[in-house]
């Protein structure tokens, strides 16, 4: 049943229940006595229900009508406050930040108020009950969406893929009361989106990949040998236009036809740039699997990652480390200036880095490397029982106790086909050096997943355009040069720390000024060109976060 004949069947209903009877403007006293009467039979709002509609502000929705006394919010004296239409204006554009109007009761909202306006114009009056459902749905629109705004549709602690909660606490029923008394709804839910230029550089982006996905999209470009230069195919056709439908090629530059030229080659090089693969120009395989990315499915990435500023705070601070997992790339941050960028290498799938914050106070010069227990039993048992010769090759040693307990244990005194991890007595270490895995320094902050930044010997990675390979850790390309950014104002220069690194011997050095490291998961972004970037999904993280904003909103 659509709309139209679900308010005919309440209007009709309505009427045949009253039918005879006189009308009475219904008077807020009666309003309030059935918002007190629902209050008090739910005493949450998740157990209240307006027909099949669910409120969702379980905490703040009932202390926003307690402190009013039951009062109506959202209907006067002489009628419904002009604030309602704007509440509803503002709802019905949420799709602009991602977010879907209907989890804010707009179609129901519409209903109750059809049917209330179209009474008045009878010369009726809606009975109390209904304008009390009208009421109750707006707050908890208002209270919902501005939480949304705030703090992000989704839990982010919910979700298994690990990412830091930065919570933020607003009086929400403070926030609507001082709204609705400046007649100032819209500009108070508008305050609550994300501050952040990046945040603001999304949205925009969603608006015309919107726009690109209700044209039609882009064509897609079929499978078959790699396209490159001076190649003239029907699928070069498409392609161009592939190019034309984000602007890698400017119609201006686009003569059309099979030919694989030098513009369209320029063009490649532009779409695989911006996507994080290999510029060569040629479309490969890899290339032709992001080109044929739907822009529905473009448009739901930038959701997803919208949805993840909303879990940032208001202000990380005017100095960080920034390490973007996806991209593979960190960043120093100082009063909103890149000072330092390099690649980094991150964990594999299996060994994935997770996303959290924490305050980098210290490096350490020449580390050791104690093997964590997790790679100890899945790979360096495993690999030891099948080659002698592993730990030796490796440069790793059995170690037995600590400080001065400390004392090297003989590999071959083990019996390694019998022996499993858990009830190992020992660790293995990897003492400093050029082979060491850590590297010449490591960047701790500490946190509970153990995971660092380090310096490493396979330095040939960081040519590699995925980067995915330690076991959660994340390895830093100018190790040197992040560790002289991080001591500046000391005695330890750079000649100073290039001395320290050949000496082999461990050594602690403080941070002057602390600093946080935040480590975040972005697949999308718009880069300082305006240019939209997007990276595979390395973890299949868009794809958990993209299946719960479509589940129905948690109470807030």
């Amino acid at each position: 049943m659509g709309r139209p004949q679900v308010l005919l069947l309440y209007i009709t209903l309505f009427f045949a229940g009253f039918a005879g009877l006189s009308f009475a403007e219904p008077t807020r006293d009666l309003v309030t006595e059935h918002l007190k009467s629902q209050l008090e039979v739910s005493q949450t709002c998740p157990a209240y229900y307006i027909g099949q509609e669910r409120c969702y502000a379980s905490k703040a929705l009932p202390l926003f009508y307690r402190t009013r006394d039951y009062r109506p919010a959202w209907v006067t004296e002489t009628g419904l406050s002009p604030q309602v239409d704007t509440l509803i204006t503002t709802i019905s554009q949420a799709s602009s930040e991602g977010l879907n109007p209907d989890d804010y009761h707009l179609s129901k909202i519409e209903d109750l108020l059809s049917i209330a306006r179209f009474l008045k114009e009878k010369g009726l009056w809606s009975d109390p009950k209904l304008v009390a459902d009208l009421d109750f749905l707006l707050t908890d629109s208002f209270l919902v969406y501005g939480d949304h705004l705030m703090n992000g549709r989704v839990d982010p602690m919910s979700l298994k893929s690990t990412w830091f909660n930065y919570r933020k606490h607003a009086d929400l029923p403070d926030t609507l009361r001082a709204a609705l008394e400046q007649n100032s709804v819209a500009d108070t839910l508008n305050g609550l989106v994300p501050r952040y230029s990046a945040y603001a550089k999304l949205r925009d982006a969603l608006s015309r990949y919107r726009q690109i996905a209700d044209n039609g999209g882009w064509p897609a470009v079929p499978e078959g040998p790699s396209l490159k230069k001076d190649m003239v195919s029907d699928r070069i056709t498409l392609l161009r236009l592939r190019l034309r439908a984000e602007g890698d090629l400017p119609p201006s530059e686009d003569m059309g036809g099979p030919l694989f030229d030098e513009k369209v080659e320029t063009a490649v090089k532009a779409f695989q740039k911006r996507h994080g693969l290999d510029d060569d120009g040629v479309v490969g395989a890899k290339t032709l699997e992001a080109m044929n990315i739907t822009a529905v499915e473009r448009v739901q990435q930038l959701v997803v990652n919208m949805e993840r500023w909303r879990w940032l705070p208001h202000d990380m601070g005017t100095r960080y480390i920034m390490v973007n997992i996806a991209d593979q790339s960190l960043k120093v941050m100082d009063r909103g200036e890149e000072v330092l960028g390099m690649r980094v290498v991150v964990g594999k799938p299996f060994w994935s880095t997770p996303v959290f914050s924490a305050t980098m106070t210290y490096l350490v010069f020449n580390p050791y490397w104690n093997v964590p227990p997790g790679i100890a039993s899945k790979e360096t048992i495993p690999k030891t029982r099948k080659n002698p010769n592993y730990l030796r090759e490796n440069n790793l040693k059995i170690i037995s106790g600590w400080g001065a307990d400390l004392r090297e244990v003989d590999p071959s005194a083990i019996d390694w086909q019998t022996v499993s991890y858990r009830g190992f007595p020992y660790r293995f270490r990897q003492d400093p050096g050029p082979e060491n895995s850590l590297g010449r320094v490591k960047f701790m902050f500490p946190n509970k997943f153990h995971v660092y930044l380090h310096d490493t010997p396979s330095r040939n990675l960081f040519q590699k355009t995925a980067r995915a390979f330690s076991h959660g850790c994340i390895r830093v390309e100018k190790p040197l040069e992040l560790a002289e950014y991080l001591l500046q104002g000391t005695e330890w220069n750079r000649e100073r720390i290039e001395a320290e690194t050949e000496n082999r011997t461990e050594k602690v050095v403080r941070i002057p000024q602390p600093i946080p490291v935040r480590i975040f998961y972005w697949t999308a972004w718009v880069d300082e060109n305006g240019v939209a970037q997007f990276r595979p999904d390395i973890y299949n993280r868009d794809e958990e976060l993209e299946r719960a904003l479509r589940e129905t909103p948690a109470a807030v």
